[in-house]
């Protein structure tokens, strides 16, 4: 999409880059020739926003255009967070402002009003923008949906061409664009000649110099086309009553007083209702000029390849806005043409800005009346070409691909709204199209991350063999569901069909709720519609990972709760883990397998230990007798990571977490749980190694401890009783394998 401002066919390879922020020379040249851009445009914006009030206001349109060059080049980068930046008017500035203008004018407000309401629009949008930069709102602004801006920026860019329709024909003031478009007969050709030169010009320069701005040849030719139609109608170089120039305009300090004193003056002729007024076109026009600013920025940031403060940008950019409003200027924002222009004269510093409106001021006092003789169809063709480069004919291609016809029609709505209605209805269409497409793309995000059933993942609660054939066998009958992203009302629909096929076949299902980002109440109707149907088939729905805090602030536990979902009879059960939820399913399908489970407070003799079971009473004895019993407190560990490790340890009673501890924090990472009848060690235990990870005992914890020392001697003296031991505990290692290899490639998988 085209800048909002005249962008100059200046060439980012031309840029070198980015040197010390220390003024130079260079950004005096840089500063000049932003000035030799900015100013004729802001020159034909502030006539452009002046132009519903008629021909005796040309001169204090003219006149605002530079009071906004000379304030924004002054302020804005001197307090703004982005140093290369040039501040002026801008197109958008000007649209808008016009716009409001005709509107006034239509309800009967008189010229002196008008003009006091359009300071205080510039005035409020100033102080609006430097509210976005305290409050950090830098970042949100840039987060609005691309085809709604270059929608509204084509809008602009169409309102500005068909408003200088009456000036580039040389048109009555009240004239019709359209009706006078189509009527030949009525056009003035030497305004038309001076229009088409000037554009002419401004388009072709850039192929044949870029040493200087495309703006100035522009005016230039035109200017020289309207001097050469003086010598045939010497009535076009009259400077009093002629239609075709700004005419007279004074630049004196005493004249920009005097421009003061009246505005204040005419503060007593607004009210309450006419304030209100105002509130609309102040919202659009600070977050137009944001947006505007901003955009440049980012595009100024990657040729330089520097980085800018957004926040601290609009505090400076609503400094420059309040500046120039109290003065009587119009507003402006960062404008790319001027910036690249900059840039490629030497400009590197916040100093070369400043010197922009420096040299803005000093050409004011010098050129003072001059100013007046600039023919308008001149003005109007720089305008045009202008309005003509914001359009963004780029945005045609999203209509012919079937997946980008929304956002095509998206640039359609916001930019036809600003033509048949106006601008801040346009700006209210943009507002509720960047809800749609908001809503579209988070329903059309899956917010089912994974889904796996019991026979796909399980606990870190290790099973013996026993227990596992059981859980193998109804694993089936647990689902495990992990959510992502936002559950709303426009996503609610999705989750429920994912899930619904899936229902019918499982009697516990866990929905995990870590990844989930906002929750709203269709969302938790529905989750209690899904609890219910649960039920009625004799299930349960449970939940685990329920986040404290959401992004939004939102304590997911305490609203489950308030709404009932997690708190009356029957409600969902609440685990802090995942894993804690599919102990809890295993256990249960246990219970209902009638599988025999041994409990944390049974003290185990060595041929109760599930991998002994099988051996005979004369093995057991030989291998009593290198057994050590150990017991260990809840909290304490059994053995650390990188000790010395030869010894295997059987459980006799309690539980044994093995964790690792996270590098460069002071997390752990939560391996595996192993209760009564169970063993843990064997791998320092087979191979002699450090330990790999912590083993912490959970509850008060018997332990029988064998170490490899002690084994190789019982087997040095009966070998079958260490091939038995060995070929049971290789048996066991097998399925401990084969578990964590489904379990990887699960996580691989998903």
């Amino acid at each position: 999409m085209a800048s909002s401002e005249n962008i100059l066919e200046t060439s980012p390879g031309t840029i070198n880059a980015p040197v010390p922020e220390k003024m130079g020379w260079a950004d005096a040249g840089g500063g000049l020739a932003a000035m030799l851009v900015a100013l004729p445009s802001a020159i034909a914006f502030g006539v452009a926003m002046y132009a519903p009030l008629g021909p005796g206001f040309v001169g204090a349109g003219a006149l605002v255009g530079v009071i906004g060059t000379v304030a924004m080049g002054l302020v804005a980068p001197a307090l703004g967070g982005a140093p290369r930046l040039i501040s002026a008017p801008c197109a958008p500035a000007a649209a808008v402002m016009a716009a409001l203008c005709a509107q006034l004018l239509a309800g009967g407000a008189p010229p002196a009003a008008v003009i006091v309401s359009l300071v205080l629009v510039g005035l409020f949008s100033g102080v609006l923008q430097a509210v976005y930069g305290a409050l950090g709102g830098g970042r949100l602004i840039k987060y609005i949906p691309y085809p709604v801006v270059t929608g509204y920026m084509s809008g602009v860019g169409l309102l500005i061409i068909i408003k200088q329709i009456v000036p580039l024909l040389g048109l009555a003031k009240n004239a019709d664009p359209l009706s006078g478009l189509l009527t030949p007969t009525a056009w003035q050709w030497p305004a038309v000649g001076v229009a088409i030169v000037t554009a002419a010009v401004m388009v072709a320069a850039p192929r044949f110099t870029k040493k200087v701005p495309a703006a100035i040849l522009g005016l230039a030719a035109g200017i020289a086309a309207h001097l050469a139609a003086g010598l045939l109608r010497p009535q076009l170089l009259a400077m009093d009553a002629n239609p075709f120039i700004i005419g007279a305009i004074s630049t004196s300090p005493g004249a920009i007083m005097g421009s003061i004193a009246a505005n204040l003056g005419a503060l007593r002729l607004l009210g309450w209702d006419d304030l209100r007024l105002l509130i609309g076109p102040t919202l659009t026009l600070s977050v137009l000029l944001s947006i505007d600013t901003l955009k440049t920025c980012v595009v100024t940031d990657s040729i330089v390849r520097a980085r800018h403060n957004s926040n601290r940008e609009l505090t400076g950019q609503g400094a420059g806005n309040i500046i120039s409003a109290l003065l009587g200027g119009m507003p402006g924002a960062g404008t790319l043409g001027a910036t690249m222009v900059s840039l490629a004269s030497g400009g590197r510093t916040r100093a070369a800005g400043m010197l922009e409106g420096a040299f803005a001021l000093a050409a004011a006092l010098v050129l003072g009346g001059t100013i007046g003789r600039i023919p308008l169809a001149a003005l109007a063709g720089i305008l045009i070409v202008v309005g003509t480069r914001m359009i963004d004919r780029s945005s045609v291609r999203l209509a012919l691909r079937r997946t980008t016809m929304l956002d095509f029609a998206v640039v359609i709505s916001v930019a036809g709204t600003a033509l048949v209605s106006d601008l801040i209805v346009a700006a209210g269409v943009g507002i509720g199209f960047s809800m749609l497409l908001f809503i579209r793309e988070q329903m059309s995000s899956n917010v089912v991350r994974r889904k796996a059933t019991g026979l796909e993942i399980s606990s870190k609660q290790q099973r013996l063999p026993r227990e596992r054939a059981a859980l193998t066998a109804r694993g089936g009958e647990t689902l495990v569901v992990e959510l992502q992203g936002s559950l709303f009302f426009g996503t609610t629909d999705q989750l429920f069909s994912e899930i619904e096929s899936d229902m019918r076949a499982c009697r516990r299902l866990i929905i995990d709720m870590r990844r989930v980002t906002s929750v709203d109440f269709t969302a938790v109707h529905m989750l209690e519609q899904v609890g219910e149907i649960m039920r009625e088939r004799g299930g349960a729905l449970v939940f685990s990972h329920l986040p404290a805090s959401l992004p939004t602030g939102q304590d997911l536990g305490g609203y489950f709760r308030q709404l009932g979902l997690t708190h009356h009879e029957g409600g969902g059960r609440v685990f802090e883990t995942m894993h804690d939820a599919l102990e809890w399913a295993e256990d249960k399908i246990l219970e209902e397998a009638g599988v025999k489970r041994l409990y944390y407070g049974e003290l185990l003799d060595l041929g109760e230990i599930d991998f002994l079971r099988e051996m005979d009473e004369l093995s057991l004895a030989d291998l009593r007798v290198v057994f050590k019993e150990l017991r260990v407190e809840a909290g304490k560990p059994v053995f650390l990571r990188k000790g010395h490790g030869e010894e295997l340890f059987l459980i006799r009673r309690g539980k044994v977490r093995i964790v690792l501890p996270l590098k460069s924090t002071h997390r752990q990472h939560h391996l595996a749980v192993f209760g009564p009848g169970d063993f843990f060690g064997e791998v320092a235990f087979l191979n002699r190694t450090a330990r790999t990870a912590d083993a912490i005992a959970l509850t008060d914890t018997d332990l029988y401890v064998i170490s490899r020392a002690a084994f190789d001697e019982i087997s040095g003296r009966n070998p079958i009783v260490g091939t038995a031991f060995f070929q049971r505990l290789a048996t066991v290692e097998a399925l401990r394998l084969r578990d964590a290899d489904r379990e990887l490639r699960r996580l691989q998988d998903s």
